[in-house]
């Protein structure tokens, strides 16, 4: 009994603090939502400013902003998740973030235009291409800036768990052993075996293949080196040009072999090697 209880305690205090966390992430989300609405409403129109002798609040435009934001926030949501999912969770860089923008506003568009098309023959009225266009280009910025705003906390912190808080499972055999990245010096591969090194040069054997390890980890701070080692960047001490144009590169973490402690990168990878550790 004494063993079983605290275990239901822990499973119920964790699932209450992701509920909470969950509930507190869109309650945010809401009221973004909300102030964002009741900003662009009320800076639309004339009438709209509340320091005007004529102001009245403008309901209906804050409620069909509210719909058509909300629309926009589940197109933004849903592909987040997609490239969380493929993209995000493995590095962030701007390349991924500026895909993922210009994705979300393209599915945006894609809804725009027959929603308006639609609502305008429910209406009885003529859609003019020119206002249809000038709406579609307004409905764009507002929602990068929506988006940016919705979204920008999540992908800081994605960012700051892909360098430094992330981690990766080692399986040797039977045993399985969690590792954060900054606690990675290198990993190398020696008859067909391949080790992850600590920074305190503790050496565990692995069941993964290099190709494999270089699919999982984030290349923002592994370097695939040559065939047998991939690098962490804070693992390197020491980088000396030698000849041919290549680069010698002296880590800080020694093992019993002192052959892995010192590398070469060759002139066709020294390029890709200075722009990955500069």
């Amino acid at each position: 009994m004494s063993t079983t209880q605290p275990t239901k305690n822990t499973v119920k205090t964790v699932w209450h603090t992701f509920i909470s966390s969950s509930v507190w992430c869109w309650f945010q989300k809401v009221i973004i939502l909300t102030i964002f609405s009741l900003v662009v409403n009320h800076l639309a129109t004339r009438d709209s400013f509340p320091d005007g002798e004529s102001y009245r609040f403008p309901i209906e435009g804050f409620l069909s902003t509210i719909i058509l934001f909300i629309l926009i926030g589940i197109i933004a949501d849903l592909n987040f998740k997609f490239y969380k999912k493929k993209h995000f969770s493995k590095k962030i860089e701007i390349v991924s973030i500026v895909w993922f923008m210009a994705s979300t506003l393209g599915y945006i568009t894609i809804m725009y235009i027959p929603v308006n098309i639609i609502l305008n023959i429910v209406a009885g009225g003529q859609t003019e291409f020119y206002y249809l266009l000038i709406g579609l280009l307004i409905t764009l910025l507002l929602s990068f800036i929506f988006i940016g705003i919705l979204y920008a906390q999540d992908i800081y912190s994605l960012y700051k768990l892909s360098i430094k808080d992330a981690e990766i499972t080692i399986e040797s055999g039977a045993k399985m052993t969690k590792l954060t990245y900054e606690n990675i010096a290198f990993f190398y591969s020696e008859n067909k075996i391949v080790y992850t090194v600590q920074n305190d040069g503790t050496t565990i054997n692995t069941d993964f293949t290099l190709n494999e390890l270089e699919e999982k980890i984030n290349d923002q701070l592994f370097f695939r080196a040559n065939r047998q080692i991939i690098i962490h960047k804070d693992a390197v001490d020491q980088i000396e040009k030698i000849e041919n144009g290549k680069l010698s590169i002296r880590l800080k973490a020694s093992i019993e072999n002192d052959a892995i402690a010192e590398i070469n990168i060759s002139r066709y990878k020294r390029k890709a090697f200075m722009s990955w550790f500069q």
